[in-house]
């Protein structure tokens, strides 16, 4: 395999193992009291997580670049969004020892007050120590005992469509490079486009239901139980969202040509 595909491949292994493992830091902000401090440590994960995108993107423009006329860039393509879904699913069977190690994180940060002490603390004999008393294998009734009914279905279903609209939306506007290679500067700039509607699901319908529930159960009106079924068939539906974009990827690539000759057209007048 092609250096820089194995390397796009590990870049996005880690950008979705990581997405997948932040649906449970609310989980532990709840459990531990300090939501706050939750999302502030797991900024340091956020941060691989961005500096991943950074090399990946670059790495597949540039292979696609080289190949537009020749090879099964189609192949590629829907390698490397099985190789998220499989990342989503690692992440998802790694959620229990996570919420462990990363309540200990918070709780040490919450004393220490220091990142980079945390770092030091995490990476030493008694911290790896630590971590490794944390692996715990997911409980089958944390599936099979969900509360189906006090799901926010709706919130689900919309995690899902964003999960795909976001995963499609850094790879087709690059694949619409092979159907038209002419436009392949303006087809790159529509990810934004992709990416934004996606931002919308989730800016509108999504973290805002997420955020009342969390709120609701530090208040007393909703119960860790039926929150960690909510977390649960959001990881679900994440690590389904993202195997279902391989089906979006030829539309969604047809779609960003056609707005991208549709600019072509305007910019003529």
């Amino acid at each position: 395999m092609n250096l820089q595909i194995l390397l796009v491949l590990i870049f996005n292994f880690i950008i979705a193992i990581i997405g997948t493992l932040a649906y449970s830091v609310r989980l532990v902000g709840v459990r531990t009291g300090k939501i706050a401090i939750s999302f502030t440590v797991f900024n340091i994960l956020s941060l691989i997580s961005r500096t991943a995108v950074t090399f990946q993107e670059p790495l597949l423009t540039n292979y696609v670049e080289k190949n537009l006329y020749y090879g099964n860039l189609l192949h590629i393509f829907d390698i490397i969004i099985l190789n998220s879904g499989i990342a989503a699913a690692i992440g998802a069977f790694l959620i229990p020892t996570f919420q462990k190690i990363f309540s200990k994180g918070v709780m040490s940060f919450s004393v220490e007050r220091s990142i980079p002490r945390l770092l030091l603390n995490s990476i030493s004999k008694s911290g790896m120590f630590t971590m490794k008393n944390c692996i715990t294998a997911p409980c089958r009734e944390s599936v099979t005992e969900l509360n189906y009914r006090k799901l926010p279905r709706r919130v689900v279903v919309y995690n899902f469509a964003a999960v795909a609209l976001i995963t499609v939306g850094a790879l087709a506007p690059i694949y619409a490079f092979r159907l038209a290679p002419d436009l392949r500067a303006t087809c790159g700039t529509l990810s934004s486009v992709v990416n934004g509607i996606a931002t919308i699901l989730m800016t509108l319908f999504i973290d805002p239901q997420m955020s009342i529930m969390t709120e609701d159960v530090m208040d007393g009106k909703c119960t860790q139980e039926d929150f960690k079924s909510c977390v649960v068939a959001m990881v679900g539906s994440k690590v389904l969202g993202t195997f279902a974009a391989v089906f979006l990827l030829i539309p969604g690539a047809y779609a960003i040509v056609f707005a991208a000759r549709g600019i072509n057209f305007i910019s003529r007048f």
